[in-house]
């Protein structure tokens, strides 16, 4: 059943956000920690821009590799359990470490002085031009233009201070309005919208543990529920209920030329780590939500989209599932690595794929190796190993 509630303004107590990335754990709840430092020491002197870098993150530090060859141009020491993410611009990844955020200049191989201090630095999400930072541990938004960090300086942004610190994540949309979430430590509770002066327009308290974010077509938002989805589209909240009465869309994958978000779907509260093999796919449009069985299992580091919209899967049987996000059919199969299980302990490495235009870019921890596929012919483009395995993936990112 669907649950739609009009935009009015109300007044009230405040907003968490966070974004696709999080040391307080994306893809379970666990929480993580590191008693190391994050103190990133370039190991060597870099010499010219690395061409559409990708990073990789391993126990310790980070590789830098050449997007077209997978050439490894840099290492960077960096203790710590580190996650990545695109910044928005061409040449920066956000890092975030156990001290906060930090800009890593991929293409000039060198962690900057730019960093968003803060305990259990969480979701960063590029959306409309900016990037947002949810910092769970204090509940601080960071809003920013990614343009602005090619002057080595902080850039000048919105700020926003929830009313209690929670596992959040937010979202700023063009015209300047801003969805964050609600919650706190223990409980987390639905999603509200601001203004450019952070007023509150509008909110919705009946997502139980929402978590995630993605933007489809037409600026349809949605952040996912342990019950189904919610969707924010023209300046109102729509709730897509699930078929289960536990039915948890944790991560989300959107892309502009679809209406259809990608989704997770677990159904057991209890299990101690589920390893669903059905994904969600919801219409924002017809506010309708389908189920797909993949037939092989996947974790919350597996689910891309394509450059038209296409839905991706990196399943447990080692192939990168290419599905029609209107007709949920799986168009093809792409055989990159071979069969995996996803480990207990969400910190630990598992394949990943990160995506790039028509370029998907799939890791395999197991034999220290990193593949290059393209998405259309379905063939290896190039493939390296390194020296060791890695766990994260990211890459450089221009536009939203």
């Amino acid at each position: 059943m669907n649950k739609s509630i009009r935009t009015r303004a109300l007044t009230g107590t405040a907003l968490a956000l966070a974004v696709t990335t999080v040391l307080s754990a994306c893809g379970g709840e666990e929480k993580a920690s590191s008693d190391a430092k994050a103190e990133g020491t370039p190991s060597t002197k870099p010499a010219t821009a690395v061409n559409q870098p990708l990073v990789a993150g391993f126990d310790g530090g980070l590789y830098i590799l050449d997007g077209e060859s997978l050439e490894l141009r840099k290492t960077i020491d960096l203790p710590g359990f580190n996650r990545l993410n695109p910044a928005g611009d061409k040449d920066h990844v956000v890092v975030s470490t156990d001290a906060g955020f930090r800009m890593l200049d991929a293409a000039g191989q060198t962690l900057t002085d730019i960093e968003y201090k803060g305990a259990k630095p969480g979701h960063v999400v590029r959306h409309a031009g900016r990037t947002v930072l949810f910092t769970d541990g204090t509940g601080e938004v960071n809003v920013f233009d990614p343009a602005d960090l090619s002057s080595g300086k902080k850039p000048q942004g919105r700020t926003y201070a929830s009313a209690e610190a929670h596992h959040g994540v937010a979202i700023e949309l063009a015209n300047g309005e801003l969805l964050s979430t609600l919650g706190t430590e223990e409980k987390r509770t639905g999603a509200l919208v601001l203004d450019k002066d952070n007023k509150e327009l509008a909110r919705y308290e009946k997502c139980p543990g929402v978590h995630g974010e993605a933007a489809a077509q037409n600026e349809a938002v949605g952040v996912g529920c342990e019950d189904g989805i919610l969707i924010y589209q023209d300046g109102k909240f729509t709730k897509v209920e699930a078929p289960d009465d536990y039915g948890r869309i944790g991560n989300q994958a959107g892309s502009d030329v679809s209406p259809i978000l990608l989704g997770d779907y677990k159904t057991d509260a209890e299990a101690e780590l589920e390893r669903p093999t059905r994904i969600s796919l919801i219409d924002t449009e017809k506010k309708k939500l389908r189920l797909v069985d993949l037939g092989t299992s996947y974790s919350f580091r597996s689910l891309a989209r394509g450059p038209e919209g296409e839905a991706l899967v990196l399943g447990t049987d080692g192939a990168v599932h290419v599905i029609d996000p209107a007709s949920g059919k799986t168009e093809k199969k792409i055989p990159v690595v071979g069969t995996w299980q996803e480990p207990l302990d969400w910190q630990q490495p598992r394949p990943t794929l990160f995506v790039r235009g028509g370029t998907a870019y799939v890791s395999d921890p197991n034999k220290k190796a990193l593949h290059a596929v393209d998405l259309k012919t379905g063939k290896e483009i190039t493939s390296v190993t390194l020296p060791r395995s890695t766990n994260e993936l990211s890459g450089v990112v221009a536009g939203h």
